[in-house]
């Protein structure tokens, strides 16, 4: 070989080499899928053109907040609302729609106890779907699954800051198990209150027999009543911090799958807010932006059924909680009796009387809160390590439709997206956030990198 033609040979593999590197990845985000029936028979067009676009990402992604088992282990005495179980053939509609990745951390992880969410778990291994958030163990539950694509490896990372006590994973110190559940992120919370609401506070704890030299007395600007810790400011305010034992926990695991991967995924389930739902508590933006600096690329919320603003973090996209994708929570098979308990209801009530009740005939809860069934699909796309673009598409999953129709989604049309963008646009502001609309899709601008506030 001469070596005038080692010289060439050498070039072209730079050159090919540079084209790599701007190759394009994309992914397809979205929120909660509380999935119950079938999702493939449907044929409408803003359907088809919806699950195109999850199809089309070289990475999709959803939260699974559902479990799937055939009721081998029983209903625990405490959910996270709602008993969520669905038929196991279900998982491969998620599969059908396009996506590769879920999340498992959730507020319904447990509903079923450590039997649910292992019977969960293998059914989802079988259709083929990433998933992450949960296991045998602590360890086991934080560690960063990854998926394995043409272009690039992707790792998820999945937690909840919302959970009940139980599903709560655990720890051995090797003379016992540990215990099976998810990853959580745990935090405190301090209110402010003024040095008069103190004084006040204080008062009416000694006299209902909570003050000091009780259960609840301390001196100075901190008190402490019935597990709530209060502490003098100049005005009311509501702090929150991330437990440092689970921040480290965690940044330590995106640390190591950040240089494991091509893009690192985090996401939490989160439905803790500020004094407003759209708003995330001060502990999530912490946690996010630490995320972040341990070497995530992208940060995905989900949980209060809301659309919440978006943060561009040195060059890097938070996404404090993109909304539902599937709601179809009202036509679960068979709900425990600590579901029909609260309202009364006896042996002979069924799911359809449940929903009655608690929605007093869809007057009030879920079927009527309008903001709970819009929701956007997120799709950024990178160009080698550096994020290109971030597009925003608006979906309605069917307020006011009837309970055989609803939860579904699709692309929403012209007057209710503008609506959503709108919403979105807003509550971006907070972090310096802007989207511009070009045919009925959000464009965040990229240009701008927020530092910490």
């Amino acid at each position: 070989m001469t070596k005038r033609l080692l010289i060439v040979l050498f070039a072209l593999a730079v050159a090919a080499g540079a084209l790599a590197q701007q190759a394009t990845f994309t992914m397809a985000l979205t929120g909660d899928s509380i999935i119950t029936r079938k999702v493939s028979v449907y044929k409408e067009p803003e359907f088809l053109k919806l699950i195109e676009i999850i199809r089309g990402a070289d990475a999709s992604f959803t939260n699974l907040e559902m479990l799937f088992h055939d009721y081998e282990g029983y209903a625990m005495n405490e959910s996270g609302g709602t008993y969520m179980r669905a038929e196991p053939k279900l998982v491969n509609e998620l599969v059908w729609a396009g996506f590769d990745m879920v999340s498992r951390a959730n507020n319904h992880t447990g509903d079923f106890g450590v039997i649910g969410m292992r019977k969960t778990t293998e059914y989802v291994e079988k259709a083929g779907l990433v998933q992450a958030g949960v296991g045998e163990s602590l360890t086991e539950a934080r560690e960063a699954r990854f998926l394995e694509t043409p272009k690039a490896r992707v790792a998820l990372i999945s937690l909840a800051s919302t959970f009940t006590a139980h599903s709560r994973a655990g720890q051995t110190r090797g003379d016992m198990p540990a215990r099976p559940g998810l990853n959580p992120l745990r935090f405190t919370t301090t209110n402010v209150i003024t040095k008069d609401q103190m004084e006040r506070l204080r008062a009416l704890a000694k006299e209902i027999g909570l003050g000091a030299g009780g259960r609840g007395g301390q001196s100075g600007d901190t008190f402490s009543l019935m597990g709530t810790r209060f502490v003098v400011g100049d005005k009311p305010d509501l702090r929150t911090e991330p437990l440092k034992e689970d921040l480290d926990g965690i940044a330590s695991v995106v640390r190591n799958a950040s240089r494991l991967a091509d893009y690192t995924i985090v996401t939490i389930h989160c439905h803790e807010s500020d004094r407003d739902r759209t708003v995330p508590p001060m502990f999530l933006v912490t946690f996010a932006r630490a995320m972040m600096d341990a070497g995530a690329d992208l940060f995905v919320g989900h949980g209060p059924h809301v659309l919440r603003g978006i943060e561009i973090y040195k060059g890097k996209p938070i996404l404090y909680s993109i909304g539902d994708f599937i709601f179809q929570n009202e036509t679960l098979l068979r709900l425990p009796s600590e579901n029909y308990a609260p309202y009364d209801l006896g042996p002979d009530a069924h799911v359809a009387d449940f929903n009655d009740r608690r929605s007093n005939f869809g007057k009030s809860s879920f079927p009527a809160d309008r903001e709970i069934w819009e929701s956007v699909v997120a799709v950024p796309t990178w160009r080698g390590r550096q994020l290109v673009d971030l597009a925003l598409h608006p979906i309605s999953l069917g307020f006011s439709r009837p309970v055989t129709v609803r939860g579904r989604p699709m692309l929403a049309d012209r007057e209710l997206g503008k609506k959503i963008l709108d919403d979105v646009i807003q509550r971006s502001q907070r972090f310096g956030t802007k989207i511009a609309v070009k045919e009925g899709v959000g464009y965040v601008e990229l240009g701008n990198t927020s530092s910490q506030q």
